[in-house]
């Protein structure tokens, strides 16, 4: 295990939106540095091999799913702070949804990568932008496939900040 990744571990019984006295709170980052920082998290969409199919294929009914998907995403990781209480409004600089068709699960592969120089991580902006996406790719064709699960969600990577990089071993 990597220095980082046994830091990560270390600091993870530590819960700083939670008072001393056991009320929430929103973490004041007032007094720390800025810097470049950048999440990454990825999750599936598994489905029939032939509902992949008709995703390849443009011919959805209610449209681009991919592309509705992308734009999803990205719309949701610039909302975060609306969405998950105490998140911090952030002002992404990058946000980058990868859709990918995979034969092998069947299904999409979601990859969401969120960026920033500021003085918060943006893992809850990644998040959302993955979990988002594959939100909309099952509302999209749930119609012809009400089987699919969404599976794997989770962070794979971040990089900047005080507990420096981190990123999943297994990933």
């Amino acid at each position: 295990m990597s220095a980082a990744n046994k830091k990560a571990e270390a600091d993870a019984g530590k819960l700083t939106h939670i008072a001393d006295s056991g009320e929430a709170r929103m973490v004041d980052v007032s007094d720390k540095a800025e810097t470049q920082r950048v999440a990454v998290a990825v999750g599936c969409v598994v489905m029939k091999p032939e509902t992949l199919a008709l995703i390849r294929s443009g011919d959805a009914k209610k449209g681009d799913v991919l592309g509705t998907a992308r734009i999803a995403g990205i719309m949701a990781a610039k909302r975060t702070h609306e969405l998950i209480p105490l998140c911090h409004p952030l002002a992404l600089s990058k946000v980058v949804v990868d859709l990918t068709c995979d034969e092998s699960l069947p299904g999409v592969r979601v990859r969401a990568e969120c960026r920033l120089t500021g003085k918060t991580g943006v893992e809850m902006e990644a998040l959302t932008a993955a979990s988002v996406a594959c939100l909309t790719i099952y509302d999209m064709v749930k119609a012809v496939d009400r089987f699919m699960t969404i599976e794997g969600v989770g962070m794979v990577e971040k990089a900047g900040g005080k507990s420096g990089d981190w990123k999943r071993e297994d990933a």
